[in-house]
């Protein structure tokens, strides 16, 4: 992702995440420290028109990796993208040395749980109220060791991203 991204990137997060979207200034703020040496990665998907289709991002800081962010547009969800973009995310934070890799998802959201579990990401916890101002929990998952392959096959079916 680069800083010509962001525009496209504000459309789809201000559709996918009305309630809590994240700002502009905060890809700005995240875009900052993906130079080399940087604890952030970001990347996007573009549709062969080079539509902006989803986007990611991984921060990584002294052997822990978290996902800050992982999204796909509503009209190419379950074509595979979501896996993509997660395994960018696993691929990055094993070479970047991380023992784990964290992230948070809705509670009111089992399809991407069911993506993260096919990578082999386990439940660890709940954050009351994460998600604001909708008040949702968030479910804390952990990815140990992401060097290691995914406990299943990723690209069994494909429609299921």
């Amino acid at each position: 992702m680069r800083w010509w991204d962001i525009a496209p990137v504000m459309e789809l997060e201000l559709r996918l995440f009305p309630e809590d979207a994240w700002s502009t200034g905060m890809y700005w703020s995240e875009l900052a420290e993906t130079h080399p040496g940087g604890t952030r990665h970001y990347t996007v998907a573009t549709a062969p028109d080079g539509a902006v289709v989803g986007y990611a991002g991984l921060m990584a800081v002294a052997g822990e990796g978290d996902v800050q962010t992982i999204a796909v547009d509503e009209r190419m969800q379950g074509a595979g993208l979501g896996a993509a973009l997660l395994t960018d995310l696993i691929e990055e934070s094993a070479r970047r040395g991380c023992a784990e890799l964290l992230l948070e998802v809705r509670v009111d959201n089992p399809r991407a749980q069911r993506l993260y579990e096919r990578f082999g990401f386990e439940p660890v916890g709940i954050r009351r109220g994460y998600y604001q101002p909708a008040n949702v929990d968030a479910l804390v998952m952990r990815l140990d060791d992401p060097k290691t392959e995914p406990k299943t096959d990723v690209n069994k079916d494909p429609r299921h991203g």
